[in-house]
């Protein structure tokens, strides 16, 4: 079932954060920028939704935050992944292969069995 905030498949934020965090260490807003920039404006993420997912992944050991100065000298807590974040992101994005080419076939099934 979709997210109603974020428009996203439950878990899928959580392995589009992974992914954006495994390119460089990010702060909240711009993970929710890249986001909508890579998804070329489909998800929207709201801060309810993200801190959470970060909050989630702290706890599951995927990732680990410091806080720093960004680009225009403010604060602001950076994100970044653990080596066990790494494989995280690998085992679920094996998981999302398999299952999107599951949907695929269903929704490309005509009604024959081949």
């Amino acid at each position: 079932m979709a997210d109603e905030r974020t428009g996203m498949l439950q878990g899928t934020l959580e392995l589009l954060v992974l992914k954006i965090i495994s390119l460089e260490p990010m702060h909240g807003w711009g993970i929710t920028q890249r986001i909508e920039q890579l998804s070329e404006q489909v998800f929207q993420v709201n801060q309810g939704s993200l801190y959470p997912a970060l909050e989630r992944l702290t706890r599951g050991g995927w990732i680990r935050s410091e806080w720093r100065t960004t680009e225009s000298n403010r604060r602001a807590r950076y994100y970044e992944l653990t080596a066990a974040g790494r494989r995280r992101l690998v085992a679920e994005h094996g998981g999302w292969k398999r299952s999107s080419a599951a949907v695929n076939a269903i929704l490309a099934w005509n009604g024959a069995l081949p």
